[in-house]
């Protein structure tokens, strides 16, 4: 599998550390994705992109910037903003998020893709698992594994990333999901 290409949706920093790490490791050319239209404000996706460059920086690897598509986001999810965390808008965006990176590897020819969402003690990985089997190329990775959330938290300290407090989208800043 020597320098088999994937294109890894990275959520943010932090949550690229331990698959970034582990892809390397496997043999996986890497590519990084930042594709987060769910994020709230344009402040805060403005900020894990800066972070996200740096892992990528640190890494030495290459970042794929979407566009910030944020009223499209809402869209998706219209109709699901009461969910609590966790619940049926989460999967809403899980599936936003992993549509928009299978489009970006079949466009660039890369054959398989994965997220760096499952390294989250707060993601369900199987939920993720179920939603990215619907797109051609998903590799279901649960980077949670081998103490892998753990281990994100370290390596962000060493690279002086931001670890936000809320997952990313203004129904996730409710006081009873910090």
């Amino acid at each position: 599998m020597d320098n088999k290409e994937i294109l890894l949706h990275t959520c943010c920093g932090p949550c690229g550390t331990v698959p970034v790490r582990r892809l390397c490791s496997d043999g996986y050319k890497v590519i990084l994705y930042f594709s987060n239209s769910n994020i709230y404000p344009e402040d805060e996706y403005k900020r894990r992109l800066f972070h996200a460059r740096t892992l990528a920086e640190a890494s030495a690897l290459e970042l794929i910037e979407d566009t910030y598509e944020h009223e499209s986001w809402l869209d998706f999810v219209k109709g699901f903003e009461n969910e609590p965390e966790k619940g049926l808008r989460c999967e809403r965006c899980f599936e936003y998020n992993l549509k928009k990176t299978s489009t970006c590897s079949r466009r660039l020819g890369i054959p398989s893709f994965t997220t760096t969402l499952t390294v989250s003690r707060h993601k369900p990985s199987k939920v993720i698992f179920r939603i990215g089997e619907k797109f051609p190329g998903f590799e279901p990775m649960d980077f949670k594994k081998k103490d892998g959330f753990s281990r994100s938290i370290q390596l962000s300290r060493a690279l002086n990333l931001y670890r936000q407090n809320y997952c990313g989208c203004e129904f996730s800043m409710r006081p009873e999901s910090l």
